[in-house]
């Protein structure tokens, strides 16, 4: 942490309490990148709103808690939080019943970095962002590699349907874009952050931009707040199509219950398709499904290695019997496919198609799952589950305890390492553990 004395000691603070969740706001050591980062935390947050935010608890709380925690009270605590809930920085959730309205801290990804740029308001100046999170995400590896680095990540991708080979095994609905769209309780579409953050940039591909989409709770918050508009089932279907007539990888929510959002994602602008592109990082959880060339239908025009968005094809020569030339054929690295389908969908002669790749990948069953997933691979289980002291609940300490129950046996094993708690430790020695 070798910057941040020179930051004011209220985003600090913020600071740390983002360090107790899967996706940190991390201090970077290249002076780019650093003053990047100073800068979005100067134009998200007033030092007031940012020492407020430092006492939020992890779990939903009423403003009476948060206030009481940071040592005021609920009258002055409203107005820096509603700033910070315009901000995105802080979700609102009211009750259904009509109680008290309860908040919780975003994430920085997915969450208030994005919301920054989807408003089209003046809020906060755009291009002034753009430029600091374009030096802050990419003048140094710093905050791309916690965000991307551990198995469990924020999206995965789904295989274009268009894609799949007539004789391809039952596809289950969390695989199918379409499946989730008619599943969703709500839907809403909001502007690409990754496509407008690189407009402001000078740099944007031209693909279009109302292209977000926003599935059940997720699309509920957004029109709710104005960062995007509610569509019905016909207009996101439409907009599924479209995004794949464009060439755009659609990546989903990494849970199987209840997604809160589809992107359509290019390899020029997305930030998950940047972090493989940039930094040789697993960005994307891939969909399960890899291509297959049938070599008597090639005609190695390299149109799909073209449209590969992360660069996992190559063209490469292969020798034929009486034959001078040598023939180009593509070969994909399986380790870096993510199996979305566009290659392909870009190819004319039907030779490239989707399969069923040889291992299913593992989706969280929820965020709560993911959460605690993330958690322990980043070694922050014991700032999620106990908080600075923060009563979580029985509620959601069961929740996370089902969430730790579920993992695999090394996980758990590494789950009651990093948790020092006599209570936990009991839970998990009823198994053995």
């Amino acid at each position: 942490m070798g910057h941040i004395g020179r930051v004011k000691d209220e985003y600090q603070a913020f600071v740390r309490r983002l360090e107790g969740t899967e996706a940190a706001l991390v201090e970077p050591k290249d002076p780019r990148a650093w003053q990047g980062w100073k800068d979005v935390l100067e134009i998200l947050l007033t030092p007031e709103q940012a020492k407020l935010a430092s006492y939020i608890p992890h779990a939903p709380s009423t403003i009476d808690v948060i206030a009481a925690r940071a040592g005021t009270t609920a009258e002055e605590a409203k107005p820096l939080l509603d700033g910070l809930c315009d901000r995105g920085i802080v979700v609102d959730i009211p009750s259904p019943k009509g109680g008290k309205t309860r908040y919780v801290l975003s994430h920085p990804m997915a969450g208030f970095l994005e919301l920054s740029l989807m408003r089209k308001d003046d809020l906060i100046p755009k291009k002034r962002m753009a430029e600091a999170l374009d030096a802050y995400m990419h003048g140094d590896d710093a905050f791309m590699r916690q965000i991307f680095s551990g198995e469990t990540v924020i999206g995965r991708s789904l295989v274009h349907e268009t894609a799949l080979a007539e004789d391809v095994p039952e596809i289950v609905d969390w695989e199918r874009a379409t499946a989730i769209v008619h599943d969703a309780s709500d839907l809403a579409v909001a502007t690409c952050y990754c496509r407008h953050k690189a407009e402001h940039l000078g740099k944007s591909c031209g693909g279009p931009q109302d292209i977000c989409l926003q599935l059940n709770g997720g699309a509920e918050y957004s029109v709710r707040k104005k960062y995007g508009r509610k569509v019905d089932r016909e207009e996101a279907l439409d907009l599924l199509a479209l995004a794949r007539e464009e060439g755009l990888v659609q990546v989903v929510d990494n849970v199987l219950n209840e997604p809160s959002y589809i992107c359509n994602c290019c390899g020029c602008c997305c930030v998950q398709l940047q972090a493989i592109n940039q930094f040789d990082l697993p960005g994307v959880k891939p969909s399960g499904f890899e291509p297959y060339s049938d070599a008597h239908k090639c005609a190695g025009c390299s149109r799909c290695a073209r449209a590969c968005p992360i660069g996992a094809i190559n063209m490469s020569p292969v020798r034929e019997h009486a034959r001078q030339k040598s023939d180009i054929r593509p070969v994909v690295d399986r380790d870096r496919c993510i199996g979305c389908g566009l290659c392909a969908d870009a190819c004319r002669k039907k030779a490239m198609r989707m399969v069923r790749g040889a291992e299913k990948p593992y989706i969280p069953q929820n965020a709560i799952e993911r959460g605690v997933r993330a958690a322990i691979e980043r070694g922050r289980l014991a700032q999620l589950l106990f908080d600075e002291g923060a009563g979580r609940g029985s509620q959601f300490l069961n929740g996370m305890l089902r969430a730790i129950f579920a993992l695999p046996l090394a996980q758990r094993i590494l789950a009651r390492e990093q948790v020092r708690s006599r209570f936990v430790h009991a839970v998990l020695s009823r198994m053995g553990l």
